[in-house]
């Protein structure tokens, strides 16, 4: 094949043949990135609400502390106080085998488990790890953006009668979500770079992709300068819609 250089030192014959590799990682960056903002963004409302949970009466509020709380402050302070990358070793080497295991799965054994693992296990073990590390973050930013909220809304709230959970959604998250918009898409977008560790474990991701052209070639300004242009342009995309959101719902916030 001939080598067509650009600026005379750009090989750009090697990525028009591996074209499809970086396609095929383009679309898994997408997917797991997507995937994970939802799980993620559904598990931090959770671990936030966990987090504020209340109550004026025992046993409800010894429940609120020691089963709401205080597990939710552990979880946060895991994920945020490791590396991802770590987290990451962990679930797919240490924590997916003992549910997925063709011997002696908790979950799924036999040979169920290993075309799972064998097929899937890169791609579950990096959404389980992204998902985790994202829920831990994403509930912190719940959490102050819904104490940015005058108290006395709640204590109005409460005294009409309506219950923790009511007056979350009715009365205080559709307010704090506007103010919550600019730190969860820096979230979403560090999330979007960060899916690139996974390569890690083998998932054919546009990290991945990149290492596998390099070693092929043993030339690495192609295939790299490649994926950061991808990634650039996926997270000046994201933060447009971002962007867009925040111009949309953030215009009646008058703080």
């Amino acid at each position: 094949m001939d080598q067509v250089l650009w600026f005379g030192w750009f090989r750009a014959d090697i990525i028009t043949q591996y074209a499809g590799l970086f396609w095929q990682g383009l679309q898994m960056t997408v997917l797991i990135t997507l995937i994970c903002i939802v799980q993620g963004t559904a598990l931090g409302l959770a671990v936030g609400l966990a987090n504020l949970a209340e109550a004026r009466r025992a046993p409800a509020r010894q429940l609120c502390k020691y089963a709401l709380r205080w597990p939710a402050t552990v979880f946060v302070s895991f994920f945020r106080g490791t590396p991802l990358f770590v987290q990451i070793l962990l679930i797919h080497f240490a924590v997916l085998p003992l549910f997925i295991n063709q011997a002696d799965g908790l979950l799924i054994s036999g040979e169920a488990a290993r075309n799972i693992k064998q097929n899937y296990g890169a791609f579950l073990s990096g959404v389980v790890a992204l998902t985790l590390n994202a829920g831990a973050y994403i509930s912190e930013i719940f959490r102050a953006g819904i104490q940015s909220i005058d108290r006395g809304q709640v204590e109005a709230s409460r005294s009409l009668g309506l219950s923790f959970p009511r007056t979350m959604y009715h009365v205080i998250l559709p307010q704090a979500f506007r103010r919550m918009l600019p730190p969860l898409g820096n979230n979403a977008i560090a999330l979007l770079k960060d899916s690139s560790l996974v390569s890690a474990i083998g998932l054919a991701e546009l990290a991945y992709a990149a290492r596998t052209v390099a070693g092929a070639y043993s030339r690495y300004w192609e295939p790299y300068l490649t994926i950061s242009l991808m990634y650039w342009v996926l997270t000046l995309g994201l933060a447009y819609v971002v962007k867009k959101l925040e111009d949309r719902y953030g215009r009646g916030d008058t703080r």
